[in-house]
């Protein structure tokens, strides 16, 4: 037995089966490329549903958290720490917005997005207590809370975990009309309407260009709050800072989480005005690890390595590159679509080749790593580093997997 197998098998003896892991056991990694507890080396196509928009180990990254581990790692919010002023203002800067509230993981940012929307329909909006509506897009993924279930039309995230949170209004996704026809309907009730620039979990799902446009035009013509989950879109995966920026669309609040963390630590946060966040009162909201001082030491290096524009432009012309070389494959082989935008890329298979587990074994053996998703797409993600040369090889291996 090798070690990977070894290592494998202890997990799957003492650990809850909520995952189904490719059989591959990372030891260390650096940049766009991971080796396995057998010292085989993988170039990461996935980059932690861009967790690692900035690759594994980035140099800029752990310095910025050795630096602050040898000052302090955690206070509480019960006391101020000397990183936490700048995070917000330089965060708040790179979004365009005003104030932040800072969480831990993306489900957690959901969640008090989900709060603070009705918080600001009974204070502001002046909503009857208890008759807040959230519009939500169908095929979305947002996190894994009761709550956040609640509102899923993915019934493997959603079956057995009842009874579920009311409030959510669904749509379809990419559909303007059935969007406005559920503002009209539910009328003043209407608190907000959060949705995914593009959907990530659902297959890296593109809606139809002045989607965003119409959603942000309706929601401001009816006192509603559009709510942007930007947690795999944003922070540079998409060629932009923000998805949302493809169509000049600024929401009223952002969602943040995954590469905000640098792939280092957990970091969260929503970034809105200060009409929306100041509905907020001591003690009405909080997380003990949200804000810490170790958090925001590694996001400020995140924010300050993002006003570079260095990341955006590489995500936008190796995106370019990608998507041209995966279009090539479409037709001639398993390849039946591919979509998305930027260093993102949604692959639709024909079934008759494989499912999309079965593929990504397939190139897992060819020291590529990618990850399926709803049984017949392959989701690609690289992290924003990855040379050309590397994305190359990557793409040879995709084209033997899946070009013929």
């Amino acid at each position: 037995m090798s070690t990977s197998e070894g290592l494998i098998a202890a997990a799957e003896a003492r650990s809850a089966h909520n995952y189904h892991p490719l059989p591959v056991v990372v030891a260390s990694a650096e940049g766009a490329w991971m080796t396995d507890a057998d010292g085989r080396r993988y170039l990461d196509m996935l980059a932690g549903y861009s967790a690692l928009n900035f690759g594994h180990r980035n140099e800029r990254l752990i310095e910025a958290a050795k630096a602050q581990l040898d000052r302090v790692t955690l206070t509480s919010r019960a006391f101020y720490h000397d990183r936490f002023g700048d995070f917000c203002e330089q965060l708040a800067e790179l979004c365009g917005m005003e104030m932040v509230l800072p969480m831990n993981t993306g489900a957690e940012a959901v969640e008090t997005a989900v709060k603070t929307a009705r918080k600001w329909g009974y204070r502001v909006k002046g909503v009857p207590d208890g008759q807040a509506k959230i519009i939500v897009a169908d095929n979305n993924f947002h996190g894994r809370t009761t709550t956040i279930v609640s509102f899923s039309t993915d019934e493997e995230a959603r079956a057995d975990f009842g009874p579920y949170t009311p409030g959510f209004v669904v749509v379809p996704y990419g559909d303007l009309a059935a969007m406005e026809a559920a503002l009209d309907e539910y009328g003043d009730d209407t608190v907000a309407v959060l949705l995914e620039p593009i959907q990530g979990e659902a297959g890296v799902l593109v809606p139809p260009p002045g989607y965003l446009t119409g959603v942000r035009e309706a929601t401001r013509a009816r006192n509603v709050l559009m709510i942007a989950d930007e947690i795999q879109s944003g922070l540079g995966r998409t060629g932009a800072t923000f998805a949302c920026e493809h169509e000049g669309v600024l929401p009223d609040m952002y969602v943040l989480g995954k590469a905000l963390g640098g792939g280092v630590v957990p970091v969260s946060a929503i970034v809105s005005s200060r009409d929306v966040l100041g509905v907020f009162r001591p003690g009405e909201h909080g997380s003990t690890f949200g804000g810490n001082p170790l958090a925001c030491a590694v996001a400020l290096e995140v924010v300050a390595m993002l006003r570079t524009g260095e990341f955006q432009q590489r995500a936008k012309e190796l995106g370019d590159h990608l998507h041209h070389e995966l279009g090539v494959l479409v037709g001639g082989g398993a390849v039946r679509e591919v979509r998305g935008r930027g260093l993102w890329a949604g692959v639709d298979i024909d079934p008759s080749y494989g499912t999309g587990r079965e593929l990504s074994e397939k190139l897992m053996a060819r020291g590529v790593l990618v990850k399926d998703t709803h049984g017949s797409t392959i989701r690609i993600a690289p992290p924003l580093v990855v040379t050309k040369e590397d994305l190359d090889w990557g793409l040879e291996q995709f084209e033997a997997v899946l070009g013929g």
